[in-house]
């Protein structure tokens, strides 16, 4: 066992359930394995600090874990509150010695005191999913960007916003768009978003999709893995996007297409996954039927209009 090191979850005493998790997900990242297998004979990394706001689950454990056997002294916060599993957070600290800050579920505040102790480690190189690290580097962690060699970073929303943060000149380290990967954007974006999307869909309202009207709201690579999985459930699908060759591409694909505000008024299902602000506004939320199912994909909720939805609802 690894010196338990500091950090802030839920409980400790998940560990052992979060390690036997981490180690099942091991089999499913071969080439991850592969890497770890060379970083522990090799140390490529040593004397470098890496700072990582990412998903806390079973998967990021392995990177973390991989990294840190390559030398690297990782600390790691959530990029994504209700994507963090604890048992996960508790065992890279009690048992593979990788300071974590993250607890499902965590309010606002305590989001960002993790992401100020994640930087408290003094990176070399930052690991961000939805740039939150990197914004929050830039606007009140200053002192410590002269440090800092480079970072990566992981979404379609965090590229974003660097790409914005770049073309007005206040991006002061490169960052590597991991979002343009074939790897990422092929594979992961289409495929894993894809499953994943219907699955936490299905556990949390235990739907039927055969029959029903799926508006899948953009048509980018997880737009695209979110489409055919929900036609391969016998759902009919419906694109709204408002880039001309996407939605052309759609039509190729099959799919019906139209405008939000016409979609909004036969949907069953609605799945955002564009990167945008307010997707479905308050036009839209006006047209849909009583019971529709509502849900983000993308990385942050704010691409539906929730402050509205629950100003709008009477129970």
């Amino acid at each position: 066992m690894v010196t338990q090191a500091k950090g802030h979850v839920k409980d400790t005493g998940l560990a052992s359930q979060g390690v036997l998790r981490i180690e099942w997900a091991a089999r499913e990242m071969q080439v991850l394995r592969l890497i770890r297998e060379r970083f522990v004979k090799e140390k490529p990394l040593q004397g470098i600090r890496l700072s990582g706001c990412l998903h806390v689950t079973t998967e990021t454990a392995n990177l973390a874990i991989t990294l840190r056997d390559g030398g690297a002294s990782v600390a790691l916060c959530a990029s994504n509150p209700l994507s963090t599993q604890d048992d996960v957070a508790a065992a890279l600290v009690s048992e593979y010695g990788i300071p974590t800050y993250a607890i499902h579920g965590e309010d606002n505040s305590t989001y960002y005191q993790h992401i100020h102790a994640t930087l408290d480690h003094g990176p070399h190189y930052t690991l961000d999913d939805g740039a939150d690290l990197v914004t929050t580097l830039h606007k009140e962690r200053t002192e410590l960007i002269q440090g800092v060699k480079g970072g990566t970073e992981e979404t379609t929303t965090g590229v974003i916003r660097l790409r914005s943060m770049a073309r007005e000149g206040k991006l002061r380290y490169p960052i590597i768009s991991i979002n343009d990967a074939d790897t990422k954007h092929l594979f992961d974006n289409r495929y894993g978003t894809g499953q994943s999307t219907l699955d936490g869909i299905t556990r949390a309202t235990n739907t039927l999709w055969a029959g029903k009207n799926v508006v899948v709201c953009g048509y980018g690579w997880c737009g695209r893995g979110i489409a055919m999985r929900a036609r391969g459930m016998g759902g009919h699908v419906i694109v709204t996007e408002v880039d001309a060759v996407r939605a052309l591409e759609a039509v190729m694909d099959g799919y019906q297409v139209m405008p939000i505000l016409e979609a909004s008024q036969v949907g069953d299902i609605f799945v955002t996954a564009t990167g945008d602000v307010k997707v479905i506004d308050e036009p839209s939320l006006k047209r849909m039927k009583d019971g529709a199912i509502l849900a983000n994909s993308g990385h942050f909720n704010v691409e539906i209009n929730i402050p509205f939805l629950e100003s709008m609802a009477t129970s």
